[in-house]
């Protein structure tokens, strides 16, 4: 599409952790829309580094929702557990003709965003790359794979594939959404919680236990997404572990990141979500329920020493 045919949009990102900071960046450095990152500090500039460069990107930041005013599009990058934090935000950007990306890990994101958008239109976003915060405004990118963000394919879905093209996040349009959400939980239920455990980085997966290991969530995993309604091949798992083999050792996760820095873990929208979902159809998941209740245990004893 020629820029000419292109109508300017306002964009709001919410939180500048790995993901808000990449997207944000992306579309500052694509240079279309009018981006404002919305966080809890100020900040003059993004450090940005794909692959192959680093670029310094000035950027606008607001600080206090009561500044904000209503947006075309929101990019919600909080972790999902943050989404009520998030609410004066999205009370203050959100009208009924807004657009509201939720680029969360999980299934069930335009649920999770109803109580607090109003009239705006929620888009689940799926999204694959890795977006790594190695410093107050410095955000490191990574390709993992073919696409960096997965959507519907709905008017909501396309609008988002439109806004951006033309940046450097390849956008795929799915007719098969729900299954795509789930592969993208399957990689989560091993690589999130295994590395938050062990505290390692994927090299952890060089060991024959873990994988192993790996195999048993997955099973689970599996089971519990096919009835959900996901169209899972035969061999499902074993595919995902490889896919996470071929990736590079030296790659985190965010929930390693948080478990170092003694944060809160985006646990229930991961494992916890499976956990449930098994629950109300009725298939044992005691593997991922034994995670659940160690990460359950960090996450709040991280919890009550913010306090």
């Amino acid at each position: 599409m020629e820029s000419s045919s292109r109508r300017r949009q306002s964009i709001a990102v919410i939180g500048a952790g790995g993901v808000g900071g990449s997207i944000a960046a992306a579309l500052a450095l694509e240079g279309w829309h009018d981006v404002v990152v919305c966080a809890r500090r100020s900040l003059d500039e993004i450090v940005f580094e794909p692959a192959d460069a680093m670029v310094r990107l000035p950027v606008r930041t607001c600080v206090d929702p009561a500044a904000a005013s209503p947006v075309d599009w929101v990019m919600l990058c909080t972790k999902a557990q943050d989404t009520p934090s998030a609410a004066a935000w999205l009370a203050a950007l959100c009208h009924r003709g807004t657009h509201v990306a939720v680029c969360q890990n999980g299934i069930g994101h335009a649920g999770r965003v109803a109580p607090f958008i109003g009239p705006a239109t929620a888009v689940p976003v799926v999204v694959y790359f890795n977006g790594e915060r190695v410093g107050p405004h410095h955000v490191r990118f990574r390709h993992v794979g073919e696409r960096d963000l997965a959507v519907p394919d709905d008017a909501g879905g396309a609008a988002l594939a439109r806004l951006l093209a033309g940046t450097c996040l390849r956008t795929f349009v799915s007719a098969d959404f729900v299954t795509l959400q789930w592969r993208k939980l399957l990689i989560n239920a091993v690589a999130n919680p295994v590395t938050a455990l062990t505290r390692q980085r994927l090299a952890v997966f060089a060991h024959a236990d873990i994988r192993a290991l790996c195999m048993d969530i997955l099973d689970e995993a599996v089971a519990v997404g096919r009835a959900c309604g996901a169209a899972f091949a035969n061999d499902e798992g074993a595919t995902v572990l490889a896919a996470l083999l071929a990736l590079s050792p030296n790659l985190g996760t965010s929930m390693y990141a948080d478990t170092l820095r003694d944060g809160v873990l985006e646990v229930d929208a991961l494992t916890g979500a499976i956990v449930e979902a098994g629950e109300a159809h009725g298939i044992p998941t005691p593997v991922n329920r034994t995670l659940l209740a160690l990460l359950r245990a960090i996450s709040d004893g991280a919890r009550a020493r913010q306090v």
